[in-house]
């Protein structure tokens, strides 16, 4: 028989739970803006983290841009590259955030993104 939560669990669980939803409520069109970012940055450096990219978004929220990192890692846009550093966020106080590189699909996109944009300017 599990052994049942105490107080404090059950309100960690629920505050975390909140926070799931939240991060699913925001709309496909802050995923996109996260991605365009992504792919912007992943042109134009070889590796990047949050930190990079996160002056570039509008405030969208605790969480978010990790769990859009997450997306595009795993739809093979983005990888780890093992490397790890300080958040730069205050209120993390400097945890450490992974880094990332564009994947060869990455790269792929990108590039179609950017000749899009060429042929359209």
């Amino acid at each position: 028989m599990p052994r049942q939560l105490t107080l404090a669990e059950r309100l960690a669980t629920a505050e975390k739970d909140i926070q799931l939803a939240t991060i699913r409520q925001q709309s496909s069109w802050d995923a996109f803006i996260v991605q365009q970012a992504v792919l912007h940055f992943g042109e134009i450096a070889t590796t990047f983290s949050c930190n990079d990219i996160r002056h570039l978004l509008p405030e969208m929220g605790r969480g978010f841009v990790g769990a859009a990192i997450n997306g595009l890692s795993h739809g093979g846009i983005i990888e780890k590259t093992g490397d790890r550093v300080p958040s730069d966020l205050p209120s993390t106080k400097a945890h450490e955030i992974r880094v990332w590189r564009l994947t060869g699909r990455g790269h792929e996109i990108a590039a179609k993104r950017r000749d899009r944009r060429r042929e359209a300017a």
